[in-house]
């Protein structure tokens, strides 16, 4: 592709290198500049002739794409939840799925200024979507990488969006109770294989024990103290792992806990509601 190309021999050529057709026409709206929502200004412009500079950077953003690095840190952005957010390799991808999440959060959020707690926020995703639909809404951040932190403040800065990101390996530096606590906790087991295609991203995002249930369990237990009564744990987790959940939900003490299913109609997310009144102490 060093010779002047037009746009559509461009995206010819990124297709010949297997890429599929949208990412090539993403990459290169990006090149040039164009919000990723103008696709059809490429068909207007098929025949314009990307200059030399364009043509190189096209080049080297499909080869990237073509040796499997996700077309999200090429181009600096993901959208989640309808908002834009910058991404790196310093966090998770948001991932549609995730949404489910975020819905279910805002069905059980109290009105007002209810307070709510992301545990491991990555991008912030999760937290921006929640304050972007309430704005009312009280809302913290903890994550414990530093470079998360960083991604997340700076998008929140972008959006302008009141949430505090702070540094905290789950409850460590948390004080307080929430209305409701939400989590996308690592939880893919190790040395599972689906591992292979997630290369690019933070492995210490990812993985979670022999089971992949290390922090959920660890999040599941301490939670209580950080809860309003009433108050609800929702949690994100593997694509087999609801029923686990939910026991461990519910040996905790949590009530009403269930399950939601994602996109693809598996159960992506479990959670429960802290009792209104706690039970009578033991006595040994």
């Amino acid at each position: 592709m060093a010779e002047a190309l037009s746009c559509a021999q461009a995206i010819a050529a990124a297709c010949s290198l297997g890429l599929d057709r949208l990412d090539a026409q993403l990459l290169l709206l990006h090149v040039l500049g164009k919000p990723h929502g103008e696709r059809a200004w490429l068909i207007a412009h098929d025949r314009d002739l990307l200059s030399p500079e364009a043509s190189e950077r096209f080049r080297a953003f499909c080869q990237c794409r073509a040796s499997g690095e996700p077309l999200a840190y090429i181009v600096g952005q993901q959208e989640f939840f309808g908002l834009p957010l910058a991404v790196d390799p310093r966090v998770l991808i948001p991932r549609p799925d995730t949404e489910t999440l975020v819905s279910w959060a805002l069905d059980v959020l109290p009105a007002g200024s209810a307070k709510v707690l992301d545990l491991g926020t990555g991008s912030g995703a999760i937290a921006l979507a929640l304050k972007h639909a309430r704005p009312a809404a009280e809302v913290s951040a903890i994550d414990a990488s530093a470079g998360a932190v960083a991604v997340a403040r700076s998008n929140a800065a972008a959006l302008g969006l009141a949430v505090s990101i702070e540094i905290s390996r789950w409850f460590e530096q948390v004080d307080g109770r929430f209305d409701v606590i939400v989590s996308n906790p690592p939880y893919v087991r190790e040395g599972d294989p689906h591992l292979t295609a997630l290369g690019h991203e933070p492995i210490q995002a990812l993985t979670a024990g022999a089971d992949g249930l290390s922090d959920l369990r660890q999040i599941i237990a301490t939670a209580p103290a950080h809860l309003q009564a009433g108050g609800w744990l929702l949690l994100e987790h593997g694509y087999d792992q609801a029923e686990a959940i939910r026991q461990l939900l519910q040996a905790q003490g949590f009530e009403a806990v269930t399950s939601r299913d994602d996109l693809a109609g598996i159960q992506r997310c479990s959670g429960g509601r802290w009792p209104h009144e706690a039970g009578p102490a033991r006595r040994d």
